[in-house]
């Protein structure tokens, strides 16, 4: 990102590259939307390319990088409230893996439906915690970075989110 704020914008394609499909992951778990997400992740980019001379490089770039989508995932919250758009199950049904009996492919899309209803019913703090520790894979301290608070507070809301996860997720599943 160092290069490109130095004006080398040929390197953006290989952050594009590296980043997309993470970023796209962490903005589609927060939206449930497939497309929705798409344009996000186009825009998170554009920002960057933007707001490039913000970069400072003291913390890692995928910090900086969830920062500009978390501001991008706010401005969409405002455009959803503002259309009164909805969610639509059937836009998870590309991300159940393929399996070779019908039994089981039924129960892991009734297992992923359960969990992405649970999930759904966190607080959307709660929800972008467990997005970013468990399906981005962050560190707590990167995440510490994201929202500006100590690693110490991360651990215990994640700790709490998963608890809460848990307890929906059975409520759900009886």
């Amino acid at each position: 990102m160092l290069k490109v704020k130095a004006g080398d914008l040929d390197k953006m394609g290989l952050l594009f590259e590296r980043y997309h499909r993470s970023l796209y992951g962490f903005l589609f778990h927060m939206t449930n939307q497939k497309e929705a997400s798409e344009d996000m992740t186009q825009n998170v980019f554009y920002r960057m390319l933007k707001y490039r001379n913000a970069f400072v490089g003291d913390g890692e770039f995928r910090t900086w990088m969830y920062h500009l989508a978390r501001n991008v995932l706010k401005d969409h919250a405002k455009k959803t409230i503002k259309n009164g758009a909805q969610y639509d199950i059937k836009d998870f049904e590309e991300r159940i893996g393929g399996s070779t009996l019908a039994d089981e492919q039924f129960e892991k899309e009734e297992e992923l439906n359960m969990l992405e209803k649970a999930l759904g019913s966190l607080s959307t703090e709660n929800r972008e915690l467990l997005i970013l520790s468990r399906y981005q894979e962050l560190s707590y301290q990167e995440i510490a970075k994201i929202l500006d608070t100590t690693e110490g507070a991360i651990k215990v809301r994640v700790h709490r989110a998963m608890g809460q996860l848990k307890s929906i997720y059975f409520k759900i599943n009886v």
